[in-house]
């Protein structure tokens, strides 16, 4: 019984016999979106990692030294690495761009993935994913105290001083939860096509 593929639109192929037609995902286009998918979340990771790395500004910021005292002017500067939280964003973006460009190096030396590879990647990738998605969380959390404040402890808002710094440290968060859900799609296209593969 000879059967024949043809390929359809959709990245799908048709395997036509006498009996029935049976649809099977063409392999060529998971790869392909597995690699796009991989360079966009390795290029969001690295300008989200580089965007909050330079992230800094400067004020001029009156301090009063006493109530009957005339207020002092000092510059006052902002920069990322002052904040434990905006580190580990910055960091876990680097990660994850590293482990992308790996993956990616791993993907093109191995093109014939075998399900085993594929198992390992699809762990790594919800670990990195996990830390990334710990990452924005934490660098959100920051960036509304210092939108808002906190006054039930204290804490000022800043952003109306450094509106530079936190439309820099806003941007880097978005760029890097776009990467998140780009990761969150290669982790569904990658179990989606381990199920495939072990029917």
């Amino acid at each position: 019984m000879e059967s024949q593929f043809k390929a359809n639109i959709d990245g799908t192929q048709v395997m036509g016999s006498r009996s029935d037609d049976v649809k099977v995902a063409n392999r060529r286009s998971i790869r392909s979106s597995d690699f796009l998918l991989r360079i966009v979340v390795l290029v969001t990771t690295l300008v989200a990692a580089i965007v909050m790395g330079v992230a800094k500004e400067t004020r001029v910021i009156p301090v009063a030294l006493g109530p009957i005292v005339t207020p002092m002017f000092v510059a006052v500067p902002a920069k990322s690495h002052y904040s434990s939280a905006l580190v580990f964003f910055t960091v876990a973006n680097a990660i994850a761009c590293a482990y992308a460009t790996i993956s990616l190096v791993i993907l093109i030396a191995n093109r014939t993935a075998t399900i085993g590879l594929s198992l390992y990647l699809t762990i790594l990738d919800l670990m990195v994913m996990a830390l990334l998605f710990s990452g924005n969380g934490a660098a959100s959390a920051v960036g509304i105290l210092a939108d808002k404040g906190n006054s039930h402890v204290g804490w000022n808002k800043i952003c109306n001083v450094y509106g530079k710094f936190c439309h820099q440290t806003t941007a880097s968060v978005i760029i890097s939860l776009i990467g998140s859900v780009f990761f969150l799609l290669l982790i569904i296209l990658s179990i989606f096509n381990l199920h495939r593969r072990s029917r």
